[in-house]
């Protein structure tokens, strides 16, 4: 045997090294058992592969038969330096430079097929080359992580997305189910368009599951590339993680096809309901219009020089779409019903507000007519209050306003000017406190100032002839009443009292 290149190792050198040797033998040899026995192993093995995952195993599925065969070498070469070291319980020195060469020397050979080193997998090997055992065992370590890395990612996808995605597919299949229930179909409506879409998708991605894991791991270093090993030691585990985006954004889509489904399902259990009171708005709206034509008629009748909005007519092409909503209900087609249903709601009840407006355009006038009359009572009962209401001119004018207010056609203009001057006839009588000498005149700085103040205050006397003048209510003012050219005058005091 060759000298040993290296120093010569002592007894106790000897003994450690072949320990320590025999320790990693058997770690190595656990290791490669479980890695035969490896569920991944077993999936490749028989699966038939495509894309990168077939690329990447055309080389690492060469590494555990070479594993294997390297192992067999450091162990002969472990049981030939074994054996040399039993020969005697103190070897001498040649004992001991032949055990230095093959504990530490380049000892071990190895035939072809093994490559130059572990960062060259791809170049051409050897026929015999010669390594140490530590440089053996870092070469079955180098092969090792590179199978186990390709074997766990494989694995590690290959348990966490099939099942998930046979429980997505039943799902689909539930949905589409709902789907055609609903008449919602593919080219006919954009979610059965979706599901249809969804429905290829994850085929797709199961057959790429299958076939081609790899394609669906994302280490968390650059893995290694064809044709190169990677450092690491032989328990080393990869680290990365299962790219499980294109599952994901599946999941989410079909989460939003079947809330749409599921809203459609709520409609054709409450579309009957939904359609009814859209039938009920509409008829309160109806009637509400009917209510201002009689009321317009009525205004015609009784309040003279007065312009009454047109009452419109009924919202027909509203009735029309809703014969459409029914038309689709009974053929159960429940998407094309929901943003019918949803429109016709929101126009029946602006119909109903359009048709309580005009009603209450309609009737301003009378309440105008009815506002002027209680203001007239009011300041009737103030009157006797004062003492005042048998005066001969505060019962003229109490007369002429009550003779406007009713009599009809009702002149407003002269009615509200006829009440505005009857308060301001009101004055305490003769002899009672707080009459004094402005009194005596009605026309005097204190007639009926305190009165006109009471009666702006308490009843508004401004806001009746206000509204006349802003809604245009009797038209023609006081020359179309008959009254005289004075009530100018007196409706600007209406309007400031």
């Amino acid at each position: 045997m060759a000298a040993s290149a290296g120093p010569v190792l002592s007894r106790e050198e000897v003994d450690r090294a072949l320990a320590r040797l025999g320790a990693e033998r058997d770690a190595v040899e656990s290791a490669l058992l479980s890695l035969q026995d490896h569920p991944g192993l077993r999936l490749l093995d028989g699966a038939g592969l495509t894309g990168r995952t077939q690329e990447r195993w055309a080389v690492v599925g060469q590494g555990l038969p070479l594993l294997w065969g390297l192992f067999d070498r450091y162990s002969e070469a472990l049981a030939s330096a074994r054996a040399v070291r039993a020969r005697k319980a103190r070897p001498g020195g040649p004992e001991l430079a032949e055990l230095s060469e093959l504990l530490t020397g380049d000892a071990v050979t190895v035939p072809g097929g093994a490559p130059e080193g572990p960062q060259r997998l791809g170049a051409p090997a050897r026929l015999v080359e010669r390594v140490s055992l530590d440089e053996l065992m870092d070469r079955m370590d180098s092969w090792y992580a590179t199978v186990l890395e390709v074997v766990s990612a494989a694995d590690a996808v290959w348990t966490a997305l099939p099942a998930r995605i046979d429980l997505l597919i039943a799902e689909l299949r539930r949905v589409q189910t709902l789907a055609a229930s609903l008449g919602v179909r593919s080219g006919t409506h954009p979610l059965g368009d979706d599901l249809e879409a969804l429905d290829a998708d994850l085929d797709r991605l199961r057959t790429e599951v299958r076939a081609d894991p790899l394609a669906l791991w994302r280490p968390a270093r650059v893995p290694a590339q064809r044709g190169t090993v990677p450092d690491g030691g032989a328990q080393g585990l990869p680290s990365g993680v299962v790219d499980t985006e294109r599952f994901d954004r599946a999941g989410r889509a079909l989460d939003g096809v079947r809330q749409e489904l599921e809203n459609l399902l709520r409609l054709r259990d409450d579309a009957e309901e939904r359609l009814q009171g859209v039938g009920d708005l509409l008829q309160r709206a109806d009637a509400t219009l009917a209510e201002a034509r009689r009321a317009r008629g009525e205004v015609l009748a009784k309040i003279a020089a007065t312009e009454v909005p047109a009452v419109p007519g009924p919202a027909s092409a509203l009735r029309e779409r809703i014969v459409l909503a029914l038309d689709l209900r009974q053929n159960g087609q429940w998407y094309r019903l929901a943003p019918l249903l949803d429109a016709l709601e929101d126009a029946a009840a602006k119909e109903l507000a359009r048709a309580r407006q005009s009603l209450t355009e309609v009737t301003q006038p009378l309440a105008v007519r009815a506002e002027l009359r209680g203001r007239l009572d009011a300041y009737k009962a103030m009157a006797a209050r004062l003492r005042v209401a048998e005066d001969p001119e505060v019962l003229e004018r109490y007369e002429k306003a009550r003779w406007l207010l009713w009599s009809a056609p009702c002149d407003l203009r002269a009615a509200a000017g006829a009440v505005a001057r009857f308060q301001q006839a009101l004055r305490p009588a003769p002899g009672e406190p707080g009459a004094g000498a402005g009194t005596a005149e009605r026309g005097g700085p204190g007639s009926g100032s305190g009165a006109a103040g009471y009666g702006s205050a308490g009843y508004g006397g401004g806001a009746v002839q206000d509204r006349i003048e802003r809604d245009g209510i009797g038209r023609g003012g006081a020359a179309a009443g008959g009254e005289p050219a004075d009530g100018q005058a007196v409706d600007g005091r209406v309007q400031g009292g």
